[in-house]
C-alpha cells in the first residue's frame, strides 16, 4: 500500500533544482513526484517497502534541507535559510567591491597588486565552493548536473587561470588575473538568488496568508460533573472533536464548528471572498479561522487540524501548484538536457575562438567563461510555477478554488458554458408547492418520502427534509440511490418504494407528470410532489456577463422540459436541454465538445459525471461532497458572479505562463552565443543572469493587480 509524503524543500527556488530533485526521486522507485520551486513544497507516493527517511538524506545530499511538515519547522527552515544568504552576500560584497575598484585605478596602485587580490578573491572563493561547489559535486555524482555546476565551473576557470598567470608569469601577471571575475561570478549570483528567494516567497503569499488565520490558541469552556464551568486556553491543534470554545471580539474562530450560543457578526472574507460580514446566530456553521468582529459566542467544534475548511483550502491550492500544465512538460524536457548542452557550447566556444579565431588564450577562456555564467535553465523551469502560484493565490483570495495549474491553462480554451439548473442558476432551496397521495395515507405518503431523501444528498432531498423535519422515518431495507433517476427500497412487508423523477414515469404513460417528484409502490404511481425554486440573486447577471465576453450558454437540466424553457428565457440563454438523465448528460456533452471546448457548472449527485467529463468542471461550494470532488474549480464563495472572473484569471495567468516561457528561451538563445561572441564579459553575463528569474517572477506579480471582475 503506498502512503503520500509531504516536506518542504530549503533551497529548492527553481525550476533546474525542482528536476533535480524530482530525477533523483525517480531514481529511487517512488511516485507520483510534485516537486514546486515556487512554494518549496515537495510531495511524492512511496510503498512501504521504501525507506523514506534515507530517501531525505539523500536529497540532503544533493545540497537541499528537508524540513518535515509542520508550521514551527517551516518558519524556522525558511527564515534560518534566508538569513544564512543574506549574511553570505554581505561577506562577498565587502571583499569583491575593492576588486572591482581596481579597474578604475592607476597601474601602480596597491589595488593592483596581484597576492592583495588574491587574499580579497579567496575568502569569496571559498564561500562560492561551500554554496554551490559541493551542490555542483553531489549533482555530478548522482548523474544529474545542475545549474550550480555551471557556475563552480566559470568561478573556478577563473581563479584557477589567474592562480596560475600570478605564479607562473611574475612579470606580466597583470594580463593573467581575473580574480575580479571569479568574486563577481559569485557575488552576482548570490545577489541573484537572494532576489529569487525574495520575490519567489510572495508568489505564495496567499497561502502563507491563509495559514496565518489559524490561531495558535483557543479558549475550551471545561464543565465539571457538577456543571461548574472553567474556561482553559490550549493550543488550538490539541483541540478535538465535540470541544466547546468560547470566542469572543477581535479573536480568530479556532476550527469549524456550530453556534451553541451567542450571536456575532463573523468576517469570512480570506475564506469565502464574501466582502461584507455575516450574523452567526445559534444553529449556523462557523469556519475556522475567520475572524469575529463583534459580539461573543460558543463553538461546539465539528472539524479539527487537517480536517477543517481552511486546511483544505491551503491543501487544494498547494495541490494544485503542482500540477504541471503541458507547457511546462516542455520546458522541463529542454532543462533537463540544458547543462550538458551549455556545458558543451563553453568548451566549442573555446575551442573556436582559440584555434580558429586565433585569439588569445585568455580571451578565449574569458568567453567560455561567460557561456557557463550567463546560461540559466532556472528561467525556463520558473516561468510556469511562477505565474500558477500567483494565479492560484490570487483565486483563492476570490474565494475561488482551483485544483490544478493545468486547469488554469485549460481555461483558455472554453467557448461554452454548459449550467445545470437546480442549485447552480437556482438556490436549490426548494420549497413543496402542493402534493397528492393516491390509494395511500398521507402519513405514510410523507414518512416513505422523508425516510427515502434522508439517504440522498441531492438539494432537493435537503430540501424536503427541511420541510417536512418533523414527519417520522420508517425503517427501509435495501436502500439504493441511482443517479438521475432517483432513490428506492423495501420496508418490511416487502414493498419496493421509489421515489425520483419523471425518468421514473417511463413505463406509465400519462401519469401525474405535472409533479416534479413522484412516489411508486411496486411500480405503481401513489403520488407527486409538486416544487418551486429560487433563482440566485447573481444568476441573470452572470449570464449577461458571459454572454458579453463572447461566450455561448448551455442549460443541461435533468428537470421538466416546461419549467427547464421558461427559466432559460428568462435567463437569455442561448441553447436549453431539459430532462435530462446523466448518461444523456454525457452524450450531450459530447456533442457539445465537438464544437468547441467547454465547462459544466454543476451541484448535484447527477452532475458529477458531467463534471469529469467537461474540458472544466466548475461546483459551487453547498454542492455535494461527489460534485466537489469531480469539479476542477470550486467556487468557495458560492457565487456564480465569480465565474466571469474565474475564466478571466485563468486566461490571464496562461498569458502570463506563455510571456515568461518566452523570455527565458529568448534569453538564453540570445545570450549565449552573444557570450560566446565575446559581447559580454563573465562578469557582465553574472549580472544578467542574476536577475533574469526576478523578471519573470516580477512579470507573475502582475497578476495580482490585473483587473478580472
Amino acid at each position: 500500500m503506498e502512503q503520500t509524503f509531504h516536506c518542504k524543500i530549503g533551497g529548492m527556488t527553481c525550476g533546474n533544482c525542482a528536476l533535480t530533485i524530482s530525477r533523483y526521486l525517480e531514481k529511487q522507485g517512488v511516485g507520483h513526484i510534485h516537486a514546486n520551486p515556487a512554494s518549496g513544497e515537495l510531495q511524492f507516493t512511496a510503498g512501504q517497502d521504501v525507506d523514506v527517511a534515507r530517501i531525505y538524506k539523500g536529497i540532503g545530499q544533493l545540497g537541499y534541507q528537508v524540513i518535515q511538515p509542520g508550521a514551527d519547522a517551516h518558519e524556522h527552515g525558511h527564515t534560518h535559510q534566508h538569513k544564512g544568504l543574506g549574511r553570505m552576500l554581505l561577506f562577498c560584497a565587502l571583499f569583491t567591491a575593492p576588486l572591482l575598484l581596481h579597474m578604475f585605478a592607476g597601474h601602480n596602485s596597491i589595488l593592483n597588486r596581484p597576492w592583495l587580490q588574491l587574499i580579497l578573491c579567496l575568502p569569496v572563493y571559498a564561500i562560492g565552493v561551500a554554496h554551490f561547489g559541493r551542490s555542483a559535486i553531489r549533482a555530478l555524482r548522482n548523474g544529474i548536473p545542475n545549474m550550480d555546476v555551471l557556475i563552480i565551473m566559470g568561478a573556478s576557470a577563473a581563479f584557477f587561470y589567474s592562480l596560475a598567470g600570478m605564479l607562473f608569469y611574475s612579470g606580466e601577471a597583470h594580463q593573467y588575473l581575473f580574480f575580479e571575475t571569479t568574486a563577481t561570478i559569485i557575488t552576482f549570483v548570490l545577489v541573484g538568488n537572494w532576489l529569487e528567494e525574495r520575490t519567489v516567497q510572495t508568489t505564495t503569499s496567499s497561502i502563507q496568508s491563509l495559514a496565518a488565520l489559524q490561531p495558535s490558541a483557543a479558549r475550551v469552556v471545561m464543565t465539571d460533573s457538577i456543571g461548574k464551568e472553567t474556561i482553559m486556553t490550549v493550543e488550538s491543534k490539541l483541540l478535538k472533536l465535540g470541544d466547546v470554545v468560547l470566542v469572543n471580539d477581535g479573536d480568530s474562530i479556532p476550527s469549524d464548528g456550530i453556534v451553541l450560543s451567542g450571536i456575532a457578526t463573523v468576517n469570512e472574507s480570506m475564506l469565502s471572498g464574501e466582502s461584507l460580514p455575516v450574523q452567526k446566530e445559534p444553529g449556523m456553521t462557523v469556519i475556522g479561522g475567520a475572524i469575529l468582529l463583534s459580539g461573543n459566542m460558543r463553538v461546539k467544534t465539528t472539524a479539527v487540524g487537517e480536517t477543517t475548511a481552511l486546511a483544505g483550502i491551503i491543501r487544494l491550492v498547494q495541490q494544485a501548484q503542482a500540477a504541471k500544465p503541458p507547457m511546462q512538460k516542455l520546458a522541463d524536457k529542454i532543462s533537463a538536457v540544458f547543462v550538458p548542452l551549455v556545458l558543451g557550447i563553453a568548451v566549442l566556444a573555446f575551442l573556436v575562438n582559440f584555434f580558429a579565431a586565433n585569439l588569445p588564450l585568455a580571451q578565449s577562456m574569458m568567453r567560455s567563461i561567460a557561456v557557463l555564467v550567463i546560461a540559466c535553465p532556472c528561467a525556463m523551469g520558473l516561468a510556469t510555477p511562477a505565474a500558477i502560484a500567483v494565479g492560484l493565490g490570487r483565486a483563492a483570495r476570490k474565494g475561488i478554488l482551483v485544483k490544478g495549474g493545468d486547469t488554469l491553462e485549460r481555461f483558455k480554451d472554453i467557448k461554452q458554458i454548459v449550467f445545470d439548473k437546480t442549485g447552480t442558476l437556482t438556490t436549490g432551496a426548494l420549497r413543496i408547492n402542493t402534493f397528492k397521495a393516491e390509494g395511500i395515507d398521507e402519513s405514510l405518503f410523507r414518512s416513505v418520502i422523508v425516510s427515502l431523501e434522508h439517504y440522498s444528498a441531492h438539494p432537493i432531498a435537503r430540501s424536503i427534509l427541511e420541510e417536512w423535519k418533523n414527519v417520522p422515518f420508517m425503517d427501509l431495507q435495501e436502500v439504493q440511490e441511482h443517479k438521475g433517476e432517483g432513490i428506492q427500497g423495501m420496508d418490511k412487508d416487502g414493498n419496493l418504494w421509489q421515489l425520483g423523477s419523471h425518468q421514473l414515469l417511463k413505463m406509465l404513460p400519462g401519469k401525474a407528470k405535472e409533479y416534479d417528484v413522484h412516489l411508486l409502490r411496486n411500480g405503481a404511481w401513489v403520488g407527486g410532489l409538486s416544487l418551486s425554486d429560487e433563482l440566485r440573486a447573481d444568476a441573470a447577471a452572470t449570464i449577461r456577463q458571459l454572454h458579453a465576453d463572447g461566450f455561448t450558454t448551455v442549460l443541461l437540466s435533468g428537470d421538466r422540459e416546461e419549467k427547464a424553457i421558461a427559466l432559460g428565457r428568462s435567463l437569455g440563454i442561448d441553447r436549453i436541454f431539459a430532462g435530462q438523465s446523466p448518461a444523456q448528460k454525457m452524450a450531450r456533452l459530447d456533442d457539445l465538445r465537438a464544437s468547441g471546448p467547454l465547462a459544466m457548472v454543476g451541484d448535484g449527485i447527477n452532475d458529477a459525471p458531467a463534471l469529469a467529463n467537461a474540458t472544466v468542471g466548475i461546483s459551487l461550494s453547498d454542492a455535494t461532497k461527489v460534485a466537489m470532488q469531480s469539479a476542477s474549480v470550486i467556487l468557495s464563495n458560492n457565487r456564480l458572479s465569480s465565474l466571469p472572473a474565474a475564466i478571466r484569471l485563468g486566461r490571464y495567468t496562461y498569458q502570463t505562463i506563455k510571456q515568461n516561457l518566452f523570455w527565458a528561451f529568448c534569453y538564453n538563445i540570445l545570450a549565449i552565443p552573444l557570450a560566446a561572441a565575446g559581447y559580454l564579459s563573465p562578469i557582465w553575463a553574472a549580472i544578467v543572469m542574476a536577475f533574469s528569474d526576478v523578471i519573470l517572477v516580477l512579470n507573475s506579480l502582475r497578476l495580482n493587480y490585473r483587473k478580472i471582475d
